[in-house]
């Protein structure tokens, strides 16, 4: 069982400007939690994400630790921006199997983002670090294209097949996945791609999570994407109530099903209190 912490996720949106100093101690703190991996920060135009804009210097002041990281990426600039640090493990790229949504995304067409993929893979493989692809738009589309779970099978295999990506997580960008086509997908997918990592990157409205979780836990997915008390969430969203799910509600379950995992409860409620030095401060 994996559980990725998302801080880079809940704060891109935020416009205040959030202290370098600020952002190191509450990834330090989440560091001490147990997390598989921290996605931190993103190398991308500071003119579209300017909360991001200090991710170098924020990696600067993080400690070591067990925990990997994760930094994303949109181009290959980005991508050899990341490699050149030792303490990233993961490059992070958003595909999209709709159309628009790439382009509002990456500013390219579907096809261009793969061929800017293959590169990044090369780059990523050149310089020992692992390519994890965020397939948005995987569980529905709000912009009258056409969708269905065998679009995001097709894309999940032709990812494996022709560029090897090992690390896959679908992503509910809008909130608009319910617990049958949740289930529905990942029953599907999983067995499908054996080699493959399936994950769930889900934004969601709160009182929609636990089902939501125990969809995707009991049709075989065991890599969760969460982000403290379900801040952020994607802009593009129509509904401002969908955030991230909250890391928390990815506890309470395995909790209540007795399931086994790495967090540790001390170190994740002072990180949970440390959170709202930042989100209740500068939102």
């Amino acid at each position: 069982m994996k559980i990725i912490e998302c801080p880079r996720d809940a704060m891109q949106g935020i416009k205040n400007f959030i202290p370098t100093e600020l952002k190191i101690e509450y990834i330090n703190q989440l560091l001490k939690c147990g997390f598989d991996t921290i996605d931190f920060g993103s190398f991308v135009s500071p003119k579209a994400i300017p909360q991001m804009k200090d991710t170098a210097n924020v990696l600067e002041g993080i400690e070591e630790s067990k925990t990997k990281l994760l930094a994303i990426i949109a181009n290959e600039r980005g991508a050899n921006d990341a490699v050149q640090f030792e303490r990233i493990d993961y490059l992070g790229y958003p595909f999209s199997v709709s159309e628009e949504f790439q382009k509002r995304n990456t500013n390219s067409t579907i096809e261009e983002s793969f061929l800017k993929l293959e590169k990044i893979k090369s780059i990523s493989d050149k310089n020992n670090k692992v390519l994890v692809v965020y397939l948005s738009m995987g569980f529905g589309n709000p912009y009258g294209e056409k969708w269905h779970p065998d679009l995001v099978t097709m894309w999940s295999e032709k990812l494996y097949n022709r560029l090897g990506i090992k690390i896959i997580a679908v992503s509910d960008t809008i909130g608009c996945a319910v617990p049958e086509s949740v289930s529905n997908l990942f029953q599907t997918i999983i067995p499908e791609l054996p080699e493959v990592e399936i994950g769930a990157h889900l934004h969601v409205l709160r009182e929609k999570a636990k089902n939501i979780i125990d969809a995707a836990y009991s049709s075989g997915c065991r890599r969760f994407d969460g982000a403290i008390k379900g801040y952020g969430g994607c802009p593009m969203a129509k509904d401002d109530l969908t955030g991230n799910m909250p890391t928390e509600m990815i506890l309470q379950y395995l909790q209540e099903k007795e399931i086994e995992h790495t967090i540790d409860h001390y170190n994740f409620e002072n990180a949970l209190s440390f959170s709202s030095k930042i989100f209740s401060e500068y939102e």
